[in-house]
């Protein structure tokens, strides 16, 4: 006898119901990968799904830095000063007029085919003088205006709307600095003025702007080096040079003023005979990661 509770009938249609759910899924799979194929060659092939892709990978990842950010899940980044380079140059292409400039962060400079690239580096000459006479990078926007990256004019009790016009130069052919030994920076900290009203017993260190920033590099002295003749030649021409610096984790920093370097090495027994290359900034310090 059978044993009780169990079918033992078969079920109408069973098998050819499991093939057809089989075919179901497979075509639906199938589907589902050409349709993401379809959409991922738009994303590749048409430029305004690449920019839209682009435009959300972006704001995704800004989202998620932010974050990150805000809840201190990101390490501060460190560098130091072994494996960097100095350069300086004196060729600046013919400036560029900039019609106007606005108050961004950063600014975008007008200027009628300019000829810039993204990463260009110019010396900007501007009707604000807490942005001018310095070293900025550019990046490209369209042909006739750019981005000043590292400026930020906001601020327009310090940088009035529309008063920022000036020019703009390409810097190129950068000479390496010879033998550099050791560096010194100086200056470029806040700068304090000490109030003292009659009525008050305590003095006021009111901020009032930053210290003249300089930069004395030690270089082992080599007479021969033509490096070094040309920056003696800069020195006692009194010729305004453009300055690089490299860090090795891959920070730049700029500046743009004078270069003194001394012509008589310094002697020390049982050290390598040394000169001293200094550069006085007359703007900005700009860094760059």
């Amino acid at each position: 006898m059978p044993e009780q509770g169990v079918n033992h009938r078969r079920q109408p249609g069973g098998f050819f119901s499991s093939i057809k759910r089989q075919i179901i899924m497979k075509t639906s799979l199938l589907i589902f990968v050409l349709a993401f194929a379809a959409v991922l060659t738009a994303l590749v092939t048409l430029p305004a799904a690449r920019n839209f892709a682009k435009d959300v990978g972006y704001g995704i990842s800004q989202a998620i830095f932010g974050h990150m950010h805000r809840n201190g899940l990101i390490l501060g980044a460190y560098s130091f000063p072994e494996g960097a380079q100095f350069l300086f140059s004196q060729t600046f292409a013919s400036a560029k007029t900039v019609t106007a400039l606005t108050n961004a962060s950063p600014a975008v400079a007008t200027s009628t085919a300019h000829g810039y690239s993204g990463g260009s580096e110019i010396l900007l000459a501007s009707g604000w003088e807490d942005a001018g006479d310095s070293v900025y990078k550019t990046g490209a926007i369209d042909a006739n205006s750019f981005n000043v990256t590292g400026l930020n004019s906001t601020d327009t009790n310090w940088f009035s709307a529309g008063s920022g016009i000036g020019s703009a130069q390409l810097i190129s052919n950068w000479v390496a600095i010879p033998q550099v030994l050791t560096i010194a920076t100086s200056g470029g900290d806040p700068r304090f003025t000490t109030i003292s009203p009659l009525a008050r017993r305590n003095s006021m260190n009111v901020p009032t702007g930053f210290n003249a920033t300089s930069i004395t590099l030690t270089l082992g002295h080599d007479a021969a080096n033509a490096n070094y003749q040309t920056m003696l030649d800069i020195s006692r021409s009194l010729k305004k040079v453009a300055f690089k610096m490299l860090l090795s984790g891959g920070a730049t920093s700029y500046g743009y003023g004078y270069m003194a370097v001394s012509e008589i090495a310094s002697l020390n027994v049982g050290q390598a005979n040394t000169v001293t290359a200094s550069f006085s900034l007359l703007g900005r310090s700009i860094s760059y990661s």
